[in-house]
Order: C-alpha cells, then structure tokens, then sequence
C-alpha cells in the first residue's frame, strides 16, 4: 500500500491568507472557467463565435473532474482578452538560472519571454541566481518588472530542492502581495508564440510532452514505502515538472507537499524523483486547469499533427 501523507503544516499567517486566497479562488473560477471553456458557456458570455471554434476531438479538451485542458483552439482571445483587460491583473514569471545554466540559458529565455509571455498585461520576471548575472538588454516596457533574487548556493546539492525551497521562502517573503498569479519555469525554455492568459488558474499543471502521446508505461512512483507512491492501476495524466502555476499561496501549498514528500523520504533512507513527487501532489490534489503539450514541448521531438502551435520548447534535457 502507498503512503498517502497529510497536508503540509503551515504558520497560522499563512493558513489564514490560503483560506482567504481560497474564497477569492471559488468565486473568480465561477467565470475564469466559462471564460476559458466557451464551449461549455457560449449563453452566458453572450458571444458570438465561429463555428467549430472550440471543438478539438482529436485531443483530450476536459478532464474527469472537468478541469480544462488548454490546446490551441479551445480558447477565443478576443473573449479572454476583454475578461482580463478588467481584472487589473499583475503575474508572476520566476525561473532559477545557477551556474552553467545561466549561462547556458538565460538570455535567450528572457528575451524570449519578454516578447511572449502574457504580452499586454503586467509582468514581474522573478529571477533566482546564485551570482549576479548580466541580463540582456530589453526594450524598456511599463508592464515589465525585473527583479534579480539571490540564493543561498545550489542547497542540497539538488537543482530541484533549490528551486523550489528558494520560490517558498520568496513566495512568503513579498511574491505573494506583488502578483495574482504566479508561474515558475526551468530556464532552459525558449518561448515562440503567445503564452498568454488562457493558462491562468488556480493550480496549473503542465502535461508532458511524450508522456501524453505515448501514454502507456507511465513513469510513476510504484514502490509502496515512498511518498510518491502512486499504487498500480491508478494515475491519469502524466504531468511536466518544468512548468507549475497558480495563484501563490496555491504554488506554495505544491511545493510545501514535495517538501514533506522528500522529508519522509529522506528520513526512510529513499530517495524519488522531484516529477514523481509532482505527480503524486497532482494525482490527490487535481490541478484546476492542464497545458496542452503545445506549452512545453520538448525541441528533440516532431510536433505531430495535434500540436497546431507551439508556444515553449524546452532544450537540452541536462541538468534538469
């Protein structure tokens, strides 16, 4: 039998800010989600749109608990860009760049995000380095904030552990009063087309890019003495850990329950992998909306016919 842990503890501040977080959540998602699955809403947005628009019966648009799954052609701009243009919204981008990999990466990730990320509304680029890096430069934007967050050397030993401890502590620090929505995103990602606000939701998991088409052998954590332990014959989708997102306090929530994850671990003498542990926080915690593979795919693959539009490519698989 898998171990299934309870919720991570939290300081009674920060439980009380989720549980505020939260309300705001139930009633935002009443009409984020009809704004984001117009098939389902077409009445009540009062829009007219063109036939066939949201119909994509060659992918997976909805899941089993009716979370939507976002591909190119499910989604009208035009609605969502009116929907958002009210909300006075700010979001968070965070990625860690140390070592080789910001130098590797990290220029063609800015410069590329600059231009795709959530183009029209407010940006803050949350930049966690464990030196101060030259960052590219950028055509002066209003709606761009760059801000540069030290770290406390590569912790652990463990690019994971790092970045996710690190976002936690930035999240509780001030992250959390700055933005409405938050993504953190490995560094070796080059976007090319607009990732825009049709990701926005409370808990945002990414699906694998292979995993998705290939969807058989999924790579969970099997073995019953780990936290990540999901039992044979259970499971749904197979999700990327490069890409998370979500309101804050919900991001922080994710990462507090990978740390317990590999606390219990640890303290057994075992050892699992940061995106199995992912996995496992998504299969008792079901994400509130699912990216497309067309949001993180992988440069070494052939788009097959179900990707219209790529928008992220993630590079070389090393390091992370």
């Amino acid at each position: 039998m898998c171990v299934f842990l309870p919720a991570a503890g939290a300081s009674s501040q920060a439980s009380r800010r989720r549980t505020q977080a939260l309300r705001l959540v139930s009633s935002w998602n009443k009409d984020h989600n009809c704004a984001s699955r117009t098939d389902h809403c077409k009445d009540r947005m009062n829009t007219n749109t063109v036939p066939g628009t949201w119909k994509r019966p060659d992918v997976v648009t909805i899941t089993d608990w009716l979370a939507p799954v976002i591909w190119e052609g499910t989604f009208n701009r035009q609605v969502l860009g009116r929907y958002y243009g009210r909300q006075n919204l700010t979001i968070g981008l965070a990625v860690l760049a140390t070592g080789r990999t910001a130098d590797q990466y990290l220029e063609l990730f800015m410069r590329s995000a600059n231009k795709h990320f959530m183009s029209g509304y407010r940006v803050v680029f949350y930049i966690m380095v464990d030196a101060l890096p030259r960052l590219p430069d950028l055509e002066p934007d209003p709606l761009r904030t760059f801000k540069v967050l030290p770290i406390k050397g590569d912790r652990w030993g463990d690019f994971h552990l790092t970045r996710m401890s690190s976002l936690a502590e930035h999240i509780l620090g001030h992250i959390e009063d700055e933005v409405d929505f938050l993504f953190s995103m490995t560094v070796n990602r080059v976007f090319q087309n607009d990732f825009g606000v049709e990701t926005l939701g409370a808990s945002v998991a990414q699906l694998h890019a292979w995993w998705y088409f290939k969807n058989k052998d999924i790579p969970y954590e099997r073995r019953p003495k780990l936290a990540a332990c999901i039992p044979f014959g259970q499971g749904d989708f197979y999700y990327d850990g490069s890409v998370i997102g979500g309101r804050p306090l919900e991001v922080l929530t994710l990462i507090e329950g990978y740390l317990q994850g590999v606390t219990h671990d640890h303290k057994n003498g075992l050892n699992s992998t940061y995106e199995r542990h992912l996995n496992k926080y998504f299969f008792t915690h079901k994400p509130t909306k699912l990216l497309s593979p067309e949001y993180s795919w992988n440069a070494a693959l052939r788009p097959p016919p179900q990707v219209w539009s790529v928008k992220a490519t993630r590079l070389s698989r090393r390091y992370f």
